[in-house]
């Protein structure tokens, strides 16, 4: 800029030199977190790069103080490269992807000692509905880029073989989840695998008999939830009860995802349970138990998720009152001897539901010696 003089102003800035153009940094944002990091990988929407510092190499440049901002900038591009770091683990399915992660996590859940009390991270990331080669091969080559372990749930046999001939020939250790088992019950029944996708058009009854009363189990469920409508409880499969935080909705919603009406009743000291309780078979009741000290660190946990004083936790969470309330529903399960008593301590819901649905199911089927889940196909 130029004063009525025409002389150049002592505080503007001179133009940028043609001969030595100045090149933007490229900025990480902070908000590329973790979370969306994640997602992002399990969508196969991006690929996994270390970010590249670039340098300025022009030593005109003024020097200038680093700000907040782009410290705060720095420290989340880091921990981003953190959660990179580590051995990874892909799971490629044509469908949902259920199979392959619930397998793999069972299988991890054998290694608690190194994951958890050695801190060696282990990153699981999920492709869904890999239908077309193309997007197979892309996955593929990024596990090798990642030196990445494959596991892959894919019931069309041209898309498993190719899988397997990728990962052989890029170098990726890989397990076919799905394929041994078809093969197995393809030699036991004498007939021929359909080779067709969850979703494909050629399946026949996709919303069978089953799918319907799994919908119409989790409607009941969701109805009869934290004692609500007690006069249809004689219509439940099964009944939970149990003092509050014993983790009664989300075990009755996991087990009426299989199919079961499920309903659940909370005992509340100085509150009598409803009648219709005590009406029903006691094979289908299931009585909730936890340790006094775990209860109340989960009572306090949630008072505080909620916001409520010190007061108000007390009276939630507080010894005497846990210690009171637990004796008050082992007076109530000492009283109905029918009644089977699970201790839910430490217990993940899966663990839960399969004692459970064992032992609802135990001698229903007089074909076995040993109490199982018995279905017809």
């Amino acid at each position: 800029m130029m004063n009525q003089q025409g002389h150049p102003e002592p505080d503007s800035e001179p133009p940028p030199s043609p001969s030595s153009p100045r090149t933007p940094k490229k900025k990480v944002s902070s908000k590329l977190n973790r979370w969306s990091m994640g997602r992002a990988l399990r969508s196969g929407a991006v690929k996994i790069d270390r970010p590249t510092h670039r340098t300025d190499n022009n030593n005109d440049a003024p020097s200038r103080q680093v700000t907040t901002n782009e410290e705060a900038d720095r420290k989340t591009s880091a921990i981003d490269s953190d959660d990179v770091a580590g051995k990874s683990i892909y799971m490629l399915s044509d469908g949902t992807g259920w199979t392959a992660e619930h397998s793999v996590n069972a299988a991890l859940g054998q290694f608690e000692d190194p994951l958890v009390n050695r801190g060696f991270p282990v990153n699981t990331h999920l492709f869904s509905w890999v239908e077309d080669e193309e997007k197979l091969l892309e996955i593929i080559k990024q596990a090798a880029k990642q030196k990445a372990m494959c596991f892959y749930t894919l019931a069309n046999p041209s898309m498993s073989k190719s899988a397997k001939e990728a990962c052989d020939q890029l170098g990726v250790l890989s397990v076919d989840i799905l394929g041994p088992i078809i093969q197995g019950i393809a030699s036991h029944l004498g007939v021929s695998p359909s080779g067709l996708t969850r979703g494909a058009a050629g399946r026949l009854k996709t919303l069978n008999d089953a799918y319907f009363k799994r919908i119409e189990a989790i409607e009941f469920t969701i109805k009869q939830d934290d004692g609500t409508l007690p006069e249809n409880l004689g219509k439940a499969d099964i009944i939970l009860v149990g003092v509050s935080r014993t983790g009664k909705t989300p075990l009755s919603t996991y087990i009426a995802q299989k199919g079961y009406k499920v309903a659940n009743v909370p005992f509340v000291m100085g509150v009598e349970p409803p009648k219709t309780l005590f009406e029903v078979e006691p094979r289908r009741v299931f009585g909730l138990k936890i340790q006094l000290v775990v209860l109340q660190a989960i009572r306090r946990t949630r008072a505080k998720t909620l916001g409520v004083d010190t007061v108000g936790e007390n009276r939630y969470s507080g010894f005497d009152l846990v210690r009171k309330e637990l004796d008050f529903a082992s007076k109530i399960y000492a009283k109905n001897p029918g009644w089977a008593v699970i201790d839910v301590t430490n217990k993940a819901i899966e663990e839960t539901a399969a004692v459970i649905l064992r032992l609802y199911h135990d001698g229903s089927d007089s074909s076995t010696s040993v109490p199982c889940i018995s279905k017809r196909f």
